[in-house]
């Protein structure tokens, strides 16, 4: 029988201290040991310390502050913000966020004319490749600590007969009104998934190493059923959590 392979000391530092982690010896919030003490501790480099601790971020467990330390982040802990999902309308009629938040364009919207793929065909109930104004936008909240990435996918099929085929309609909130404006009782549907961001994505959202992303597509329906438009939320993942009434 083969000898059993003793595991890389940067993998028995990333064991120890996630053991630490989930027992709660080092607690949500509170700073690690320094690479110079665990670098003393087990013998080795530091970079061989860093690569454990990388072991750590990827899993989501520690988060590094830069000048400041490396800080544990426990997965029992109640994240800072709790958002609420869904879309209501004002006594004025107007569609606004469940949540409440006042949400800021941080750049003007990127307009394009975009082919269906078939992920989203799927969902819009279109042929792939059909075509469909898209908007993306950069969209902040609470002076600017809370950041999105918002995506509008809109038809053309859905415009077809109406004034919105020589005008481009607005994105969205103000494309429930658009629609509503159309005759259109709408309803919404939304489907959720976390996953790792692309690299402009965390850069956008300001995502450290090892933090996933929440992708979020809304689709609005008429009241037959109808898919009229898909929306895309990128929310970042580390800090935060989503309420659903049901």
């Amino acid at each position: 029988m083969p000898p059993e392979k003793t595991p890389a000391k940067y993998r028995l530092i990333a064991e120890h201290l996630r053991a630490g982690i989930l027992d709660g010896t080092y607690p949500a919030g509170q700073p690690l040991p320094s690479e110079e003490i665990l670098a003393k501790q087990f013998g080795v480099t530091r970079p061989t310390v860093r690569q454990g601790i990388a072991e750590l971020r990827a899993a989501g467990l520690v988060e590094v502050m830069m000048g400041r330390g490396m800080f544990v982040r426990s997965p029992h802990s109640r994240p800072s913000y709790t958002r609420p999902r869904g879309v209501r309308q004002d006594s004025d009629g107007r569609y606004v966020e469940a949540d409440g938040l006042r949400w800021t364009d941080a750049e003007n919207p990127t307009v394009t004319r975009t082919d269906a793929p078939l992920a989203l065909a799927d969902l819009l109930n279109i042929p792939p490749g059909e075509p469909m104004y898209s908007y993306d936008v950069l969209q902040t909240a609470e002076r600017g600590r809370l950041r999105q990435l918002h995506r509008t996918h809109i038809p053309f099929s859905v415009l077809l007969d109406t004034k919105y085929e020589e005008e481009a309609p607005p994105p969205a909130p103000q494309l429930y009104a658009a629609l509503t404006g159309l005759g259109h009782d709408l309803r919404f549907t939304e489907y959720l998934r976390p996953r790792m961001p692309l690299p402009d994505e965390a850069e956008a959202l300001r995502l450290p190493d090892g933090v996933p992303l929440l992708h979020i597509l809304r689709v609005t329906l008429n009241e037959h059923g109808k898919p009229l438009a898909l929306e895309e939320f990128h929310l970042p993942g580390d800090d935060l959590e989503l309420s659903y009434q049901l």
